[in-house]
């Protein structure tokens, strides 16, 4: 349940079903209150905000029960990892302030505890003021405005500048008015009350730190990039509301910062590579379809090395079919085409191609996202997909699920987890085609629920995309129903400490063939432009 694209896992319950008769499954590691949040959040997204309102209630009691139980377990004992070296000698006074700061700053983090999934690391962001936010607005939608203020005001707690949800407290005041006096109405208790214990751990630990000596850095509990995911205010289509109505804290999720300046247009490098669609035209951000990347001819030539290369499970330990049981998986890398070529196993030119074309690719993409550093090799696959005969029938799956190549995709929570085991230092991703003889095997972008698709793309002979590898960017590839797909896979990092190994000998390999005169790369490539 905590990695849901999981096919094979899926596969083998739909096996466990089987032999066991009708069973229920139940996690065991869920959180209640997360469930409730869902569950909630989801029928707010249906607009069935009765439904929403009562499972985000459900939530919030939760969350606070769950509070205090997090509170009364880190009375136990604590480890001091700080001081777990043989020259700590602490007097009983500096001992039993340790201890109790360790109390403390264990208390002080059950917010990130409480907003954490089971099996994540990273908390969703402002999660407990989420609460208030969806039911200001659901609260609204139903007509009980006192319950609509009083949850604007709950959440100003949090973000008290926040303009957004100023102007509904103001707006739901006005609805009001002649009825009652809004200033009667107050935030929530355990919001006021949850707000002023965590501000005194706040203020202790800081004092405590400056005292004893040691570091502490006040986590930020509170980020607002964590905000409700519609973009309507009020529907248009009903005309009773008045335009001015409540609007919502910020329209869309924003994505984190980027520690770059986004760019996109630049030169293609190559007169026959043909431009075929932007970010804008396929309905994302930093995203390009290429054509005439590579020639025909180039093609079947890499499609000649791939059979005399490629392994089953490549890349996946043996798997031979790792994301779905009706297809066959099959990949090598680049430094085994090379050591192959100079084996004599394939043809020394063929092998070279998958270096060079790559190189070209890495180029072009490092060139139109107008990189102002260089783009290394974080990974080159050529792979194959291959539809097995006899298990197409009645398919609902995908050939590789949604995911985004440098995070963990939780489209039930909206968010991509950047935490190991996720590639976190990938920062582009590029997929260059070989053929289009094969049905299905469409690339698609889906927005962050996995399943809104944005753009879908059909493969063929030397047609190439290119993204940013985030969570911006979810993608997969639909079921390959017959014959066989390939294509060359790169995965790209701005992080010289991330370049790919085997790239790295792979380019030893070419300046020892180069300087044995065994035939100059055709795209006069220096290898040791890499280095």
């Amino acid at each position: 349940m905590a990695n849901p694209e999981h096919m094979e896992i899926q596969q083998d319950i739909e096996n466990y079903k089987t032999t066991a008769g009708k069973v229920s499954l139940i996690d065991w590691e869920a959180k209640q209150h997360m469930e409730d949040y869902s569950a909630g959040v989801r029928h707010y997204d249906k607009e069935e905000y009765e439904l929403a309102i009562d499972f985000l209630e459900r939530a919030l009691k939760g969350y606070y029960s769950e509070d205090e139980d997090c509170q009364i377990m880190c009375e136990g004992p604590q480890r001091f990892e700080e001081h777990e070296y043989l020259e700590y000698k602490a007097g009983l006074y500096e001992a039993i302030a340790d201890h109790y700061m360790q109390v403390l700053a264990c208390k002080h983090d059950c917010v990130r505890e409480l907003a954490t999934r089971s099996g994540r690391i990273s908390p969703i962001e402002n999660f407990l003021p989420l609460h208030y936010d969806y039911l200001q607005f659901a609260y609204y939608r139903v007509g009980d405005y006192v319950k609509a203020l009083e949850c604007a005001k709950s959440y100003l707690l949090f973000h008290p500048d926040d303009e957004d949800v100023l102007e509904n407290a103001g707006y739901y005041e006005g609805l009001l008015e002649g009825t009652m006096d809004p200033d009667t109405i107050k935030p929530r208790k355990e919001a006021k009350t949850l707000l002023r214990r965590h501000k005194l751990e706040s203020h202790l630990l800081q004092v405590a730190a400056a005292g004893l000596g040691y570091t502490y850095t006040e986590p930020n509990y509170w980020n607002r990039y964590g905000a409700r995911q519609d973009e309507h205010s009020v529907p248009s289509s009903i005309s009773s509301e008045p335009e001015d109505g409540p609007r919502l804290s910020l329209a869309k999720k924003p994505m984190p910062k980027p520690d770059r300046e986004l760019k996109e247009g630049g030169p293609l490098l190559y007169s026959d590579v043909k431009f075929v669609y932007n970010s804008e035209q396929l309905n994302g951000t930093q995203r390009v379809l290429l054509d005439n990347v590579i020639s025909e001819e180039q093609c079947r030539e890499l499609h000649r090395v791939a059979s005399g290369i490629m392994l089953a499970g490549d890349g996946y330990r043996g798997k031979t079919s790792p994301h779905t049981p009706n297809e066959r998986f099959e990949g090598a890398t680049v430094l085994k085409a090379l050591k192959y070529g100079y084996e004599g196993r394939v043809p020394l030119k063929s092998a070279r191609l998958f270096y060079d074309i790559s190189e070209k690719a890495r180029r072009i993409v490092e060139s139109y996202f107008m990189l102002n550093s260089t783009l290394y090799f974080s990974y080159t696959h050529l792979v194959c997909r291959t539809a097995l005969s006899g298990q197409q029938e009645r398919r609902n799956d995908l050939s590789h699920p949604i995911h985004a190549d440098n995070c963990l995709l939780d489209p039930e929570a909206n968010e991509c987890w950047k935490e190991p085991p996720a590639y976190t230092f990938r920062d582009y991703s590029a997929l260059l085609y070989m053929n289009a003889d094969f049905e299905g095997g469409e690339f698609i972008f889906t927005e962050m629920d996995a399943k809104t698709v944005t753009a879908s793309i059909k493969p063929k002979c030397g047609r190439m995309i290119s993204f940013s590898s985030g969570g911006e960017n979810p993608h997969g590839v639909k079921a390959v129903t017959k014959g066989q797909r390939c294509a060359v896979a790169l995965w790209f990092t701005l992080d010289p400490l991330y370049r790919e190994l085997e790239r790295i000998q792979a380019d030893e390999v070419i300046a020892m063939l180069d300087q044995e005169h065994l035939g100059p790369s055709e795209m006069n490539i220096n290898p040791k432009d890499e280095l």
